[in-house]
């Protein structure tokens, strides 16, 4: 009888450790889910492999949830594991990758004709940055984050990165500065 009693206690704190482990990844997955996706769609431009990458993304951010310390710092960290996830998927095959134009994300707020024609026009000179330049832009500008997040997000050096934000900022101004001069002779 007296072993019974030590196994059903011990048994306790483990159920309730998972039970918390699972309260804790469903919180995390309800918060970030939507953030994810879009980086993931906007690494990959295919609403099927994003949702693969996201499904990757959080099995293997369960399986290492006990790593994460802060929960603070969770985006950045899922952030970084999709980055390997969408990493290892070129390591084991090349998908045909389709344009990010060609499937507009559904937005929650309704844009007018101006803004959206606007967020179009961006989105085409962000695409055209090369991509060492383009991917921290997006993670400050889409994501939030600072320069020493997309820092240890891309395993740089924080200087490397503001150099990049700095390149991006500059030619992606130089380029919407130089558009609407064109955009006008067509249309005036």
């Amino acid at each position: 009888m007296l072993k019974l009693r030590r196994k059903k206690t011990q048994a306790a704190p483990v159920l309730e450790d998972m039970v918390s482990k699972q309260r804790r990844y469903e919180s995390l997955v309800r918060a970030l889910n939507t953030e994810i996706y879009r980086y993931a769609y906007w690494l990959s431009g295919n609403p099927t492999v994003a949702e693969d990458l996201v499904q990757e993304t959080f099995l293997r951010a369960w399986k290492a949830l006990d790593s994460l310390k802060d929960d603070r710092a969770a985006k950045a960290w899922l952030i970084t594991i999709l980055r390997r996830e969408n990493a290892r998927r070129f390591e084991r095959k090349q998908f045909d990758l389709t344009d990010i134009d060609d499937h507009q994300l559904a937005d929650k707020h309704s844009l007018s004709n101006e803004q959206a024609v606007d967020n179009a026009l961006l989105r085409k000179h962000i695409a055209t940055l090369a991509q060492e330049y383009r991917e921290p832009l997006v993670l400050q500008v889409l994501h939030g984050f600072n320069g020493d997040e997309i820092a240890e997000i891309m395993g740089l050096n924080r200087n490397t990165v503001m150099t990049r934000l700095f390149r991006a900022r500059n030619q992606l101004r130089d380029r919407l500065e130089n558009k609407p001069q064109s955009w006008e002779l067509n249309n005036g």
